[in-house]
């Protein structure tokens, strides 16, 4: 009975292993701002873990300790995805420590890449208000929205850019994104990239920033990323680090 027991465990094992190598290996929204096309394989869940450190021009820092993107694979063309982020907010008058209000939304396949046509996709979110600390919750509710577009230039590197614009939750003014990336494969296992994004108030200054890292793929479920970058505008941060781990698992 053992034996029986121990060959079907076996058989099971080695039937998931092989479905895994007709996957392709995992594609992460981090550690860069802009977001892939791609979405999560059916079944899967994928949690995208970061830490990060970021020092203002206003001698106020911003440590998120950590953030977390958990994606759930729907369809072939649909994910659910779930945001969530404790900051802790450091300047010269108090210290602010909590959970952000949790955001809630969804990415689409619209396009395949076919000639110039990129590959395309719709990331919609929105963050309801009192699901956070208090330190951070808002007055209203506030969505945000992107369409992430990429092109593959060789067999080893990617353009990639994201167009869309968010709210505060406060006001009724949208802040537009941009962002524009290539990355590099320079390994089966070491990729890179470098990045230029903004986000450009209706009524404000706009904030330009560049960045660049680097990611490692221990195996194609499991991935490792470093990154960091500095601001080009008045209103933007002096710079920022972060590391990274994503995985993904079958339910």
């Amino acid at each position: 009975m053992k034996k029986t027991y121990f060959l079907f465990y076996g058989i099971v094992l080695v039937h998931n292993w092989c479905n895994a190598q007709n996957l392709p290996s995992i594609q992460t929204d981090r550690p860069d701002q802009t977001e892939c096309p791609f979405i999560v394989p059916v079944h899967f869940v994928q949690l995208e873990n970061g830490f990060s450190i970021r020092e203002n021009k206003n001698n106020s820092s911003e440590i998120t300790t950590p953030t977390v993107l958990t994606r759930l694979g729907i369809s072939a063309n649909f994910e659910l995805r779930l945001i969530t982020e404790f900051v802790l907010n450091k300047n010269n008058f108090e210290d602010k420590l909590g959970l952000h209000p949790v955001l809630i939304g969804f990415k689409t396949k619209l396009f395949e890449e076919k000639g110039i046509l990129p590959s395309t996709a719709f990331i919609g979110h929105i963050e309801f208000p009192k699901t956070g600390s208090m330190v951070y919750q808002t007055t209203y509710y506030a969505p945000e929205f992107r369409f992430s577009m990429q092109h593959t230039i060789s067999d080893r590197q990617s353009l990639g850019y994201n167009i869309g614009a968010e709210w505060n939750g406060e006001t009724p003014e949208p802040t537009f994104i941009y962002t524009l990336t290539t990355g590099y494969s320079f390994t089966e296992t070491i990729g890179g990239y470098i990045e230029l994004y903004g986000f450009v108030p209706q009524i404000d200054r706009p904030n330009h920033q560049c960045a660049a890292g680097l990611t490692y793929l221990f195996n194609p479920h499991h991935q490792l990323d470093f990154s960091g970058g500095f601001g080009l505008s008045k209103m933007a941060s002096k710079y920022y680090i972060a590391v990274g781990y994503s995985f993904r698992f079958k339910i």
